[in-house]
């Protein structure tokens, strides 16, 4: 099998069960964006280790149920399911147990944080911003009542939480010296 098929040259691109959309459409958009946001999650976890590495795969995992919803022509998104295949609200709610439990080992910033504190947050940082265009790019493109702009909503809390969590202690606006 080649990995280049040609199909995409004239600026289409091929939807999950069939069908083809102009490749700057709103789905290939929001599927690309979570895609990057997938990658730079895993960035973060090239330099993270134990649990929050754990954490961090468990993620990049559910971005492939993320981006094949994304992915899917609309007409057929009946073939995916959310024991699996979908996005579903019991994953949106796994993702904020994880933002409680974390959040529960130490205490947050009362101010705006300055990223940079350490690699690994840093790079959570980056994930998050990242998912948070692909949230935006996702309104467009997700289909009525689905999980997948709250799933990307709570994700980007959740990367936020955990950069804060591997820091330990936040360099924030208000510890720089700026004016109250």
């Amino acid at each position: 099998m080649k990995v280049y098929t040609r199909k995409g040259d004239d600026g289409t691109t091929g939807l999950l069960h069939g069908g083809r959309v102009a490749k700057d459409s709103p789905q290939p958009t929001a599927y690309g964006d979570v895609d990057e946001a997938q990658a730079v999650i895993g960035l973060a976890r090239a330099v993270a280790d134990g649990e929050l590495a754990g954490i961090l795969i468990d993620i990049e995992r559910d971005l492939w149920v993320v981006m094949a919803e994304l992915a899917c022509n609309p007409n057929r998104l009946d073939r995916l399911d959310e024991a699996g295949s979908r996005p579903s609200p019991a994953m949106v709610a796994r993702l904020e147990s994880l933002i409680d439990d974390v959040s529960a080992r130490f205490e947050p910033p009362t101010e705006f944080v300055v990223p940079g504190e350490d690699e690994v947050s840093a790079r959570l940082d980056v994930a998050r911003a990242v998912c948070r265009r692909a949230e935006r790019s996702a309104l467009s493109a997700a289909a009525p009542g689905s999980s997948v702009v709250p799933y990307l909503n709570r994700l980007s809390d959740l990367l936020w939480t955990l950069a804060r969590w591997s820091e330990g202690t936040s360099v924030t606006a208000r510890s720089l010296g700026d004016p109250d």
